[in-house]
């Protein structure tokens, strides 16, 4: 669990980092790492506060008292590292989000959404999902599977996404402008770890949810925990691999090119369908639900031109849609012998397990979006959601950081900082003569 959980750190920071950073143009790449930085901050802080509390502490049909075990008051030490566990999805929850807004959104008004968002969104979704205490709405009243984040993470963070993205308006330019990605080798470095760091994140969660760590617990489920753990790590790899090869067919027929970015793309979508499904399936159906989830989410980041949505870099096409589709689809591949022990539809198992699952993603679509689009509305009516357009031109890393991620001005004496803008050194070289 050590392992797991600093696996499930490492996806925001530094995989979610690069792999968005690269994706951004080169006038945002600091902007858009500084935002998983600080969710990681603010968010990790806020979890010991009151985040376990509000998920763990207890019975609710929405979330746990959140004064219970206020800064992890009563937690006994060893229990520790799941709570870490936990802060962990949290953290790159809120992260995730930031990918939809790039280029544009203030940096002080994401620090003020990401603690709002965490406490009143995200916070009573883990509890929904991951407590399945006697009264927790989507995995005890509805039913549905959802073994590492399904719909507390992936379909939660691409309502938000959606909503603020929606809220933000497009960036200046687009789509007219070619808003390309400034740098595809970070992207596909942190493609790679993402996919590292989901065997904490989907390994990690069977082992949580099942209680395992205990030496009784362990000791008298051996055979059970390393079929578990198996299946679990199995289908995570093999429905990433269905789903770069999903998206890369798909791409490659709409668009005549198999790219880089595809191939990056296809392993991320992959890997967030199977997160819901990680227990419930067999191989093949991790091979289904992962091909699926690749050509559908390659499809799908398309609509965003159609629609008019400035979605940055693609969370609600991949993140949204994948989540929905990897929960869908427990319904249809789901197995008796699996973690939750449903058979789905194609296992003789009915459309009871389809429902439950469709419910659930009602559910969570709605709680995120309705809350997400009051706290960001609220924001943007006080103290404001977008940069003013000048800055937005003149780039977000510049007039947010006052840094550039590249110091390209060569001819500089040594005494100059590389954060220092273009306009500065002129009047620095000045100064010093």
């Amino acid at each position: 669990m050590l392992v797991a959980t600093a696996f499930v750190l490492m996806m925001t920071v530094p995989a979610l980092a690069l792999f968005y950073g690269g994706m951004s143009r080169s006038k945002s790449v600091l902007n858009m790492m500084m935002m998983s930085f600080i969710a990681a901050a603010i968010v990790g802080i806020l979890y010991v506060a009151v985040g376990w509390s509000m998920g763990f502490s207890g019975d609710g049909l929405v979330f746990a008292n959140p004064f219970d075990l206020l800064w992890l008051k009563g937690v006994d030490t060893a229990d520790l590292i799941y709570v870490m566990f936990q802060m962990t999805f949290a953290v790159i929850t809120v992260a995730l989000i930031s990918g939809a807004v790039a280029d544009r959104m203030k940096f002080a008004a994401w620090v003020v959404f990401v603690p709002i968002w965490a406490v009143l969104v995200y916070f009573p979704m883990a509890h929904m999902v991951f407590s399945c205490s006697d009264s927790a709405l989507i995995c005890s009243k509805i039913g549905a599977q959802d073994y590492a984040g399904g719909t507390a993470v992936h379909i939660n963070a691409g309502v938000a996404a959606l909503v603020l993205a929606v809220l933000l308006g497009k960036r200046v330019g687009w789509p007219k402008d070619t808003m390309r990605p400034h740098n595809l080798t970070l992207t596909m470095l942190g493609a790679g770890l993402l996919w590292m760091g989901w065997y904490g994140f989907n390994v990690g969660s069977i082992v949580f949810a099942d209680d395992w760590s205990t030496s009784e617990g362990a000791a008298a489920n051996v055979a059970q925990f390393y079929s578990e753990t198996g299946r679990t790590f199995s289908n995570t790899t093999l429905a990433t691999m269905a789903a770069i090869l999903g998206w890369l067919l798909v791409e490659r027929l709409l668009h005549g090119k198999a790219t880089s970015l595809g191939a990056a793309s296809g392993a991320v979508a992959g890997l967030v369908a199977i997160t819901p499904a990680a227990g419930a399936v067999s191989i093949s159906g991790a091979v289904a639900i992962g091909a699926i989830a690749g050509g559908i989410c390659a499809w799908a980041v398309g609509l965003k031109y159609r629609f008019g949505l400035d979605d940055s870099l693609d969370v609600v096409g991949v993140h949204l849609v994948g989540g929905v589709v990897g929960t869908l689809l427990i319904g249809l591949f789901s197995t008796s012998d699996g973690a939750g022990g449903v058979d789905g539809l194609f296992y003789g198992g009915g459309f009871g397990s389809l429902g439950d699952q469709a419910l659930g993603v009602v559910v969570a679509v709605l709680f995120s979006g309705i809350l997400t689009a009051v706290i960001a509305l609220a924001i943007k009516v006080t103290i404001g959601l977008r940069l003013d357009p000048d800055d937005e031109v003149n780039g977000i890393d510049l007039t947010e950081h006052g840094e550039s991620a590249y110091d390209l001005h060569t001819g500089v004496g040594g005494g100059v900082s590389s954060g220092l803008t273009a306009g500065a050194l002129p009047s620095m070289e000045g100064a010093r003569k």
